[in-house]
C-alpha cells in the first residue's frame, strides 16, 4: 500500500473478471489501453438499470421513463463534473472517441474547412484521429499535415508555429499516445494554436484513465473519450465541446430527439447537446459510465496518477532487463504504456507465448501505423497498465518474456 493509502491489490478485488486463471495461470491483464476491465460497481449499476428502470428517455411520462431519464441525465452531470466542464450542455453522448472525432470532422469540419485549407494532427495519433480528417480533407479539397515526433516519442514542438498557418482550420491532437504512452503538453499546444485563432480537439481516450483532466484549465475546444477505456461499458463515449462552438455546428445525424419539430417542408433542430444525439441513446451505457466515474472518484484520481507513475517506472526498468528487449518511446512524460520489441521475435509470437503464461498484452501496430513507420517497425508488444495492476503483474510479464527468450534462443 502506498503512502496515500492506495492499494492496487485491494482495487483488484473490485474487478471480478481478474479473479480467474487463464491456461492454468493467474490472469495478468496488461491490455487496458485497448479496453479496461469493469469494477463490480459498474456491472451492478447496469444490471440494476435493466432490472428496475429500463425504458426510453425524455419523451415518456410514465414512472420508468422518468427514472431512466433521471439516470441518463444524471450520468451527463457526472461527466461534466469529471471533466470540470462549465455547462452540462457541453457534454454529448456518443459511441466512443472515434464517433466523437467523426462528429466534429463532419459538422464543424465541413462547415469551416474548404479548398486549400489545412487540418493539423501529430505523428502520435491513433487512426481514429487520422482517418476522419483524411476523409474530410478529401471531401473538401483540404490538406492534412502533421507535427513530427522525435526518436524519444516527443513531439518536435519547434516545428509547431510554422505548421500553424493562416490556412489551418483545426488542430487535432492526442493527450496520451496509445502506442507509446507519450504525454503531450496539450495545454501548451492549445495556447499556441489559440494565439492564431485555431480551435483544438483533444483525443483523451488514453488520458482520462490515468490522471485528472480539467477541460476549462486546458481551454480545449473539444475533448473526446471512450467509456470502455474508463472502466465503463463498451458502446458509450463522450464529446465535450465549448457550448458556443456546439451551437454553431449542424447536426451530425437525423432522427428522433435531435428535433424540436418536423414538417415535410422544414425541421427545427433541438438545442445542444440533444441536437447531436439522434435516436435512442445507450441509456444503460451512460448509467454504467456514470458508475465508473463514481468509482474512480472514490478511489481518487490523484492516487491513481501516483500509482501509474510508480508502476510505469518499475515496469520499464524490469522489461528492459530482459535480454534482447528494446523499449520504444522515452518521452519526457509518459503514462500507462510500455511498448517494446525483442530481437528476432515477431510481436505476435511474443503475445502468443505470453498468453500461455496467463499474461494478456497487445501485439500489433495499435492502430498507429504512421507512428510505427516513424520508428521503423511494423509492430510492437504493448503492455498497458491500470489502477488494478501490481508489481507482481509486472514480474509475471518479465518471467513470461524470459520464457520467450528460451523458446527462441
Amino acid at each position: 500500500m502506498s503512502q496515500t493509502g492506495f492499494s492496487a491489490e485491494k482495487v483488484r478485488e473490485d474487478f471480478p473478471i481478474l479473479n480467474q486463471e487463464v491456461r492454468g495461470r493467474r490472469l495478468v491483464y496488461l491490455d487496458s489501453a485497448a479496453s479496461a476491465q469493469k469494477p463490480k460497481a459498474v456491472i451492478d449499476a447496469i444490471s440494476h438499470f435493466y432490472l428496475h428502470d429500463n425504458a426510453n428517455v425524455h419523451r415518456g411520462v410514465h414512472t420508468l421513463s422518468e427514472r431512466a431519464t433521471s439516470a441518463f441525465e444524471g450520468a451527463r452531470e457526472k461527466v461534466r463534473r469529471f471533466l470540470h466542464a462549465k455547462d452540462v450542455k457541453e457534454i454529448v453522448f456518443v459511441r466512443g472517441t472515434t464517433e466523437a472525432i467523426n462528429l466534429v470532422a463532419q459538422t464543424f469540419g465541413r462547415k469551416n474547412v474548404g479548398p486549400g485549407d489545412e487540418v493539423l494532427i501529430t505523428a502520435l495519433e491513433h487512426h481514429a484521429n487520422i482517418v476522419p480528417w483524411q476523409m474530410l480533407c478529401e471531401q473538401q479539397g483540404a490538406t492534412l499535415r502533421q507535427v513530427p515526433v522525435d526518436a524519444h516519442g516527443d513531439l518536435v514542438l519547434d516545428k509547431l508555429d510554422a505548421l500553424l498557418t493562416p490556412r489551418t482550420r483545426i488542430l487535432a491532437v492526442t493527450h496520451v499516445s496509445n502506442a507509446l504512452g507519450s504525454v503531450v503538453p496539450v495545454k501548451e499546444l492549445i495556447r499556441r494554436a489559440h494565439e492564431k485563432g485555431i480551435p483544438v480537439l483533444v483525443d483523451g481516450a488514453q488520458a482520462v484513465t490515468h490522471f485528472p483532466v480539467d477541460v476549462q484549465e486546458l481551454d480545449c475546444d473539444f475533448y473526446a473519450f471512450s467509456g470502455h477505456k474508463l472502466f465503463g461499458p463498451m458502446g458509450i463515449g463522450v464529446l465535450y465541446g465549448k457550448k458556443a462552438l456546439l451551437e454553431t455546428m449542424p447536426p451530425y445525424q437525423g432522427g428522433g430527439d435531435m428535433i424540436l419539430s418536423v414538417t415535410l417542408e422544414k425541421t427545427i433542430y433541438n438545442r445542444v447537446p440533444y441536437r447531436f444525439e439522434a435516436g435512442t441513446p445507450d441509456v444503460a451505457g451512460a448509467v454504467g459510465l456514470g458508475a465508473a466515474i463514481d468509482y474512480l472518484e472514490g478511489v481518487g484520481m490523484q492516487a491513481i496518477a501516483a500509482h501509474d507513475r510508480e508502476l510505469l517506472a518499475y515496469a520499464e526498468q524490469a522489461v528492459e532487463g530482459v535480454p534482447g528487449v528494446r523499449v520504444l518511446g522515452k518521452a519526457r512524460e509518459r503514462s500507462g504504456v510500455v511498448s517494446f520489441v525483442m530481437e528476432e521475435v515477431h510481436p505476435h509470437d511474443i503475445g502468443t507465448i505470453l498468453d500461455r503464461e496467463g499474461v494478456a498484452v497487445r501485439s500489433g501496430h495499435h492502430c498507429a501505423q504512421p507512428l510505427m513507420q516513424c520508428f521503423g517497425v511494423a509492430a510492437t508488444v504493448r503492455a498497458s497498465l491500470a489502477l488494478y495492476n501490481t508489481r507482481e503483474d509486472v514480474d509475471a510479464l518479465v518471467r513470461a518474456l524470459h520464457k520467450v527468450r528460451e523458446v527462441f534462443g
